[in-house]
């Protein structure tokens, strides 16, 4: 018999217990480019997730896999320092298990990132979009199958996904850094293949700003836990899908997303602080 979500996080809870230290406030998800962020914890505690027990370990380039927990801006945070993908071979609710061990660690507030490619004309690579709401486009949930009723609801509303108090303060405190931030809807696939030009096109005439292969699965979670969500795209490349559109590759936009993650570092620096404990 396959052991339930429930079982799975206790006994992953059970394994790194002893290692964590006081609760935290506040759970980060770093994306493709923006592990540095990391770097800025204090007083860290390392867990490569291969010594959580049932956890799964990442693949992708630029994830490091492990769990950084520390001080960070002021707010005691737990950082997956590399994210888990449908693409890697993992099923939804593999991932739907990372972040509820960050809510079990005790952080209320889902801090998420990644690295897309900007569908909006408008958006050049290196520009920051602050996640308004996505569209799921990969044809799952991590929430099908028997749900933990000590999780949360079997059909969770996700009318307000991305919190909106969350992200008025983040838009204040990128302000205060003197960071611009675009606001937009962020398209979540299953990858890894990148986006045919004419797939570009289709999403952003159904109303996307930025696409990529993540964040989907671990925010319907989060919400699914009762977190409250905040969301950064750095927008790596140019995926209008029109005549000029170039070729892509990973390296280059894990090139881009490093730069883009010295802006979101900047606008953390300044948002954290003003989180109230255990949010």
């Amino acid at each position: 018999m396959n052991p339930t979500i429930s079982d799975r996080l206790a006994h992953a809870h059970a394994s790194i217990a002893s290692r964590v230290g006081a609760p935290c406030d506040i759970a980060l998800m770093l994306g493709s480019g923006l592990g540095q962020l990391a770097d800025a914890v204090n007083k860290a505690v390392v867990i490569p997730y291969a010594e959580i027990d049932g956890f799964p370990v990442s693949t992708a380039p630029g994830h490091k896999g492990q769990l950084v927990i520390g001080e960070l801006f002021g707010r005691r945070a737990v950082v997956m320092q590399g994210r888990l993908h449908v693409y890697e071979g993992w099923q939804p609710r593999d991932i739907a298990l990372a972040v509820y061990l960050l809510k079990k660690l005790g952080a209320g507030t889902f801090v998420v990132t990644n690295a897309s490619g900007g569908l909006n004309p408008d958006y050049l690579p290196g520009d920051v979009m602050l996640i308004e709401d996505h569209l799921n486009f990969t044809g799952e949930s991590p929430l099908i199958g028997p749900n933990d009723d000590a999780i949360g609801l079997r059909f969770p509303d996700q009318s307000r996904l991305y919190d909106p108090d969350l992200r008025a303060a983040a838009i204040a405190a990128a302000s205060r850094a003197g960071v611009g931030l675009r606001q937009g809807i962020y398209c979540g696939l299953k990858g890894p293949e990148l986006e045919t030009s004419a797939e570009r096109r289709f999403f952003r005439m159904a109303g996307g700003d930025a696409v990529g292969m993540s964040t989907v699965m671990e925010v319907i979670a989060a919400n699914h836990a009762g977190m409250r969500v905040l969301g950064f795209s750095a927008i790596a490349n140019a995926a209008t899908g029109g005549p000029d559109q170039q070729p892509d590759t990973i390296e280059s936009v894990v090139a881009v997303a490093a730069a883009c993650g010295v802006k979101i570092e900047a606008v953390l620096r300044e948002l954290l602080p003003t989180l109230p404990r255990g949010a």
